[in-house]
Formats: structure tokens, C-alpha cells, sequence
């Protein structure tokens, strides 16, 4: 079957190209890009005023399964994201149980196999049942086939923990992804400690509690030359501490999510709780145009991720 895609803008960065063209698939292959391709298909798309992309990475996603398909499943999360355009996914480790031996990646690939619609890859848990106190057999998870290892959704506290699980993942040639909160300085707030939660009365989350463990982690992984990538940047601070840990020459990358750029804490001013989220909607000065380009162009050049393709998938989900 041939498919004619017309007119659309096509951005391919792996050739350089960014403009508006044609394209043609044949037998399920992109078979030329060009202007103006005459050819006879039995499908013609006409993609006047929309952007045509290869298939999207999302290296941060919660799929949930095993153990909380109330939330989420393989099949539901998959879907979801093939109608934003995202064809390959990095499954976070927060399932039940936790994805930190060989036998519960094993499961989880079963699943995959049988229910995923996009491609799905695995993160592995830092420790056991992602509670910070033991390391997960990293060179196991490795060889059962994960791609990066996080305690998603739980920072890892000690800091000997944290150096020797930078030390493997680097040995092993994988990447370490740091959800960076110190629970001592975020002390179970729910939203941005500052006028809106002094506003509303509730307890609120400080900056400190992220860029504190941002600067721990980047420093360890700058000591011992190994990889880090920073899960969802919410503050200036934090952007700043990476940015000149970069500059300095550290193997670091981060990335932030739409509603870091888009919204703020007073969104929370209606006490709806779609906007209760970890870590919380910052200020507007942790939301200046200026601070939104350098988090983006991070996640961009580095990461895979960027601005618009998490828009992309943010809406699907909506």
C-alpha cells in the first residue's frame, strides 16, 4: 500500500531537515522526501499547517503495571502515547512490586510483549523496593535487559548509597536517573512553600528541598565522571546548578514537563487537585522565559526531550 503525505512540515533532525515537503511510504517505509512527489497512492494525507515528525521518544514515563492498573496499564499508556506521536517509552520503576531484581524486570517484559503498542523500555530500580536502603543488583538488572536506573518518585538520601550506585551504572554503561528531594527540607508539603501556601494554609515544599539534592547528585557524578540525568526540573536553581555543570564539562542532562513552563503555583488557588503534583508548581520567576529556554534547550540537546514533544504527549493525555 502506498501512502502520499502532502504539504506538511517536516522536521527529520537526523538529516537536517526542516521544511515543507512530501512524503512517500511504500509497503510500510518511508520510500522518498521531496517537494512536490507526483505518485499515485491509495492514501492521500494532506498535512497542510501540521508538523510530520519521526516517532518521539518519551524517556519519562508511569505506566504503573504490575500492581496499579487502577492508574495505569502497558496497553492504556502505550496507546496514549502513539496518539501524541511518542513510539518508544523508558518505563519508570514504580510499580508494585518495585522493578529492582532480574525476576520482576522478567514480568514486566511478559507484559510488554503482550500487551505493549508502542516500544517500551525499562528503568530499573536504584534500590530495593525504591526505599533507599539497600542497592538493587544494578549488574543484574542490567543483563535482564534495563536501559537506566531510578528510584522514581524517591531520592536516594545516603549519599554512599548514591556514589556507588553512579559507579555501577557507569561501569555498566547505563544511565542513572535522580528524582532530586531531600524529604527532611520537603517534609510532606503538598505545594510551593511561599505566599500561595501561606495563602491557603498548607504546608508548603522549598526550592531548597530539590536544588540541594540536585547539587549533591551532579557533584557525585562529576567526582566519579559517570552520567546523570535530572527527572523533572521545577526551579531556576536547579536549572542553574546544571547549567554550569555543563559548562564545566559534566555528563549531566535533565528535563521538565509542561506544566513547569506553563503554569504556576496559583493554580492551586482553586483547590483543584489536578494541580497538586510532585514536585509542585513553582513561581513566576521559576516559570521567566528566560529560565523556560534553558530548560528546554537542555532537555533538547540532550535528553531527547523538549518542549514541544512533551506538549505532544501532555495532550494526548488530556
Amino acid at each position: 500500500m502506498k501512502i502520499l503525505i502532502k504539504n506538511g512540515r517536516v522536521v527529520d533532525p537526523a538529516n537536517n531537515l526542516d521544511e515543507v515537503c512530501d512524503i512517500l511510504i511504500e509497503s510500510g517505509k518511508i520510500s522518498k522526501v521531496g517537494k512536490n512527489i507526483k505518485a499515485s497512492a491509495e492514501k492521500t494525507i494532506d498535512a497542510t499547517g501540521k508538523i510530520v515528525l519521526p516517532g518521539l521518544v518519551d524517556m519519562h514515563v508511569h505506566l504503573r503495571e504490575p500492581g496499579r492498573e487502577d492508574k495505569e496499564t502497558i496497553s492504556s499508556g502505550t496507546k496514549a502515547a502513539l496518539k501524541g506521536g511518542v513510539t518508544s517509552v523508558l518505563v519508570m520503576p514504580n510499580t508494585n512490586p518495585a522493578m529492582d531484581s532480574a525476576e520482576n524486570i522478567k514480568l514486566l517484559q511478559q507484559i510488554i510483549k503482550d500487551s505493549a503498542k508502542a516500544d517500551v523500555f525499562i528503568c530499573g530500580a536504584i534500590t530495593k523496593g525504591r526505599l533507599g536502603q539497600e542497592l538493587s543488583d544494578i549488574k543484574a538488572l542490567k543483563k535482564q535487559g534495563v536501559v537506566a536506573i531510578s528510584d522514581d518518585g524517591a531520592s536516594v538520601d545516603s549519599d554512599k548509597l548514591m556514589e556507588e550506585a553512579l559507579k555501577l551504572a557507569r561501569d555498566e554503561n547505563i544511565l542513572l536517573i535522580s528524582h532530586a528531594e531531600d524529604k527532611t527540607l520537603s517534609n510532606k508539603g503538598v505545594v510551593n512553600l511561599g505566599l500561595t501556601s501561606t495563602r491557603l494554609g498548607l504546608k508548603g515544599i522549598s526550592k531548597e528541598s530539590e536544588y540541594k539534592r540536585v547539587a549533591r547528585d551532579v557533584e557525585l557524578a562529576e567526582k566519579l565522571k559517570a552520567p546523570i540525568h535530572i527527572a523533572h526540573v521545577s526551579c531556576k536553581e536547579s536549572v542553574e546548578i546544571i547549567a554550569k555543570a555543563k559548562k564545566r564539562g559534566a555528563k549531566v542532562t535533565c528535563e521538565t514537563a509542561p506544566h513547569y513552563f506553563s503554569l504556576t503555583e496559583e493554580a492551586v488557588l482553586s483547590y483543584d487537585t489536578n494541580m497538586k503534583m510532585n514536585p509542585p508548581l513553582r513561581s513566576k520567576s521559576d516559570l521567566g522565559v528566560r529560565k523556560t529556554k534553558k530548560i528546554s534547550s537542555l532537555s533538547a540537546r540532550n535528553s531527547g526531550l523538549s518542549a514541544w514533544k512533551l506538549n505532544s504527549l501532555w495532550q494526548s493525555r488530556s
